[in-house]
């Protein structure tokens, strides 16, 4: 995998394109139940007025992406998107490491997230990463083909850390 996405870095506005593309491709899969593409060029540029993208590159350009905002003590990431040939080689949850090191990095002690309910895989795999249900919201990003809502995820940082470093619970 380390050939395959070398380096990690910030995105930048030049990139905005390139990030709908890939977060497009990424979500594609839910065009069965919504509407429309996941974002726009001007979507990924005004959320970089709140925080940041993470991006992984391979020599073809974007391999995975990943947005980033902190909101006081709680940080929150997003359209976590990984290129679809590309999944399953361990790209989503390398990214989700960084994001969570730089927001812990950065004074945060929990960490958000929002998936689609009908997306169940989604539950699963970030569950496996220390993520757990803490509620619902309405899903009113789209136009929906079927009734869904958003499943809302947290997991608190320092007793994650503090677990990988084989410290126990604190």
């Amino acid at each position: 995998m380390d050939n395959l996405a070398i380096s990690v870095r910030l995105a930048t506005s030049d990139d905005a394109a390139a990030l709908a593309d890939l977060v497009n491709e990424a979500y594609a899969v839910e065009k069965s139940f919504v509407d429309g593409e996941r974002t726009t060029a001007d979507e990924i540029a005004e959320m970089t007025q709140n925080g940041v993208f993470l991006v992984l590159e391979q020599a073809g350009g974007l391999a995975a992406a990943v947005y980033l905002e902190r909101r006081g003590s709680i940080a929150y990431f997003g359209m976590l998107s990984v290129r679809p040939e590309l999944q399953g080689m361990g790209l989503g949850k390398r990214l989700v490491r960084i994001a969570e090191a730089l927001a812990e990095a950065g004074g945060a002690s929990t960490m958000t997230l929002r998936i689609i309910n009908l997306r169940e895989e989604l539950g699963r795999w970030y569950r496996s990463l220390g993520y757990r249900e803490v509620g619902t919201s309405p899903f009113n990003h789209r136009q929906a083909k079927q009734p869904c809502h958003f499943v809302d995820m947290h997991k608190d940082l320092a007793v994650a850390a503090a677990l990988e470093a084989g410290l126990g619970a604190v």
